[in-house]
């Protein structure tokens, strides 16, 4: 059977047969097990009341007793017979000693003749101290019948279950396909290009509707990725075609025109610092797919994040006042979490770096870093040209510089590597309008274990 569903559809018919089974046997077992114990205890209870009175009268009264209880079960299923020792019957409704009785103190279950009518029957025997035997029992012959109406509707119920167990498993493996021909059609549609197929959501709610919901999302991230990697390689071509190109013009400009070795030596720096700057560009590109992966998870560790938030505002505040610009800074004594510091402080650095190549002299930016309620808030507002709200959603994408950004230097690679870190930390990154300039904000989950308040947990 190669068939997934076919299988799946041949256990669901098995479980549910054997589990019908299970069920008619045990009730079978239960009923007829009940049965038997409530004859056996009656027989129990008939024998010592018998006994009983023997002890008290002697045999005249067991043979009184027996003849009363005969003539009391008229037409009842009650068994009973005397004899003597010598083997000679004295009392009770059965011609003669059954044979095969020989042991007394077992169960018995043997045809016996009952005014004239062949029935089974359940006997027992005891060996009274004179001498006596005496049998007791009840016909079984009822209770037969009742097994036997109970075994056929049990047959039947099982035969019938069996039949909904396939029907059911059709129907399973019905749906089985339909859901499997959904997801193989858009599979074979997205090989061979169609990257905009989804599989077809029913509006169900069940678990093949959550495995079409999951495929779906996987199947977005998928063309997201795939329009990045698209973007990433049209950005390449297009950023690193000027430095390249520079680079080699000096190069050539060099080898033609050169004097000196002084002037050779000038245009090869030259085109080291171009290429660097291209190495630089796909370093950081490596950085942020490095984050976007998730393996900087397993450096993760309790840290507090004001001390290192201080050193860096007293490293930037030097070169702000060199540019002829004011950094202001708010940091809470106590920001723990759980999270890479070299990560997050790279991050916080290139929204710093940011905040200074845009601002104008003579204008402050501001570095703020609280516990809130969502968890650790970091901003960094400036007074620049800000970024248009139409470009702020892409602002994050590789490459992607705005147009007041095309005249300043730089990769367009620094929000991109913010809203990795960011990511990789389940945070989030978002821009806003500074009223004038530029908001940027990151918001990372906290931990409150971490630490006590101004503890350094570098």
């Amino acid at each position: 059977m190669r068939s997934a569903g076919i299988r799946f559809a041949v256990i669901y018919a098995g479980v549910f047969g054997i589990s019908s089974f299970t069920l008619a046997f045990s009730l079978w077992y239960a009923t007829v097990g009940l049965l038997q114990h409530q004859v056996q205890l009656s027989v129990h209870n008939d024998v010592a009341a018998l006994e009983e009175h023997y002890e008290t009268g002697g045999p005249a009264a067991l043979i009184g007793a027996v003849r009363n209880r005969i003539a009391d079960s008229v037409g009842d299923d009650g068994i009973y017979l005397l004899h003597d020792p010598m083997g000679n019957r004295i009392a009770g409704n059965l011609d003669r000693w059954p044979k095969g009785l020989n042991l007394t103190g077992t169960w018995y279950q043997l045809v016996v003749n009952r005014k004239g009518i062949p029935s089974v029957a359940l006997l027992w025997f005891e060996t009274l101290p004179d001498g006596e035997r005496l049998l007791v029992g009840r016909d079984m012959q009822a209770r037969a019948e009742l097994r036997t109406v109970l075994r056929d509707g049990l047959l039947w119920a099982v035969g019938l279950m069996s039949v909904l167990g396939l029907l059911g498993a059709v129907l399973i493996r019905s749906l089985f396909r339909r859901m499997i021909r959904d997801i193989s059609a858009t599979a074979r549609a997205i090989a061979l290009g169609d990257l905009t197929r989804r599989i077809p959501i029913t509006g169900e709610g069940d678990e093949f509707e959550e495995l079409a919901d999951i495929i779906n999302d996987m199947l977005d991230r998928i063309a997201r990725l795939m329009d990045g990697v698209r973007q990433v390689s049209n950005a390449i071509a297009h950023d690193l075609r000027t430095p390249i190109t520079r680079a080699r013009t000096r190069l050539e400009d060099a080898a033609m025109h050169a004097q000196t070795k002084e002037d050779l030596h000038q245009a090869i720096e030259r085109a080291t610092d171009d290429l660097d700057g291209i190495v630089g560009v796909f370093e950081a590109l490596l950085r942020i797919a490095e984050i976007e992966a998730g393996s900087r998870r397993a450096a993760f560790a309790f840290i507090n994040l004001a001390p290192m938030l201080n050193d860096m505002d007293e490293l930037y505040s030097a070169v702000a006042e060199e540019r002829g610009l004011v950094l202001q800074s708010s940091i809470d004594p106590h920001l723990p979490m759980l999270g890479d510091r070299e990560l997050v402080q790279q991050a916080v650095a290139n929204l710093l770096d940011n905040a200074l190549k845009f601002s104008k002299p003579g204008t402050t930016i501001t570095l703020t870093a609280k516990a809130i309620e969502a968890g650790i808030e970091i901003a960094v507002a400036d007074c620049g040209p800000g970024i248009a709200p139409q470009d702020r959603a892409r602002a994050t994408e590789r490459f992607f510089r705005a147009e007041s950004a095309r005249s300043t230097s730089g990769s367009g690679l620094g929000l991109a590597l913010v809203a990795a870190v960011a990511q990789l930390h389940n945070g989030a990154f978002s821009l806003s309008d500074n009223n004038p300039g530029l908001r940027a904000r990151m918001l990372l989950p906290a931990k409150a274990e971490v630490g006590s308040p101004g503890r350094d947990e570098d």
